[in-house]
């Protein structure tokens, strides 16, 4: 089974809402627990990796590539 990519600073979504209804998160922490950051209410939670990495559908934007656009856009004026 392939292991799911994802950094520091991107937005994935999980397979379950959270209470506010958004099932959206922000990954601000990365270490053997993940800290995710609720995209519709700011709430955050602390999450071991495993259970993490089980409930993460996909990546809906990643840090790192909106970082190459950025330094594309600049270097492209």
């Amino acid at each position: 089974m392939e292991r799911k990519s994802f950094g520091l600073g991107d937005i994935v979504l999980m397979k379950k809402n959270h209470p506010c209804g958004s099932n959206e998160m922000e990954i601000i922490r990365m270490g053997m627990d993940i800290r995710i950051k609720c995209v519709g209410c700011k709430h955050s939670v602390l999450v071991p990796r495993a259970k993490f990495e089980k409930n993460m559908r996909k990546v809906i934007h990643s840090a790192a590539s909106a970082g190459e656009e950025a330094a594309d856009t600049q270097n492209q004026s």
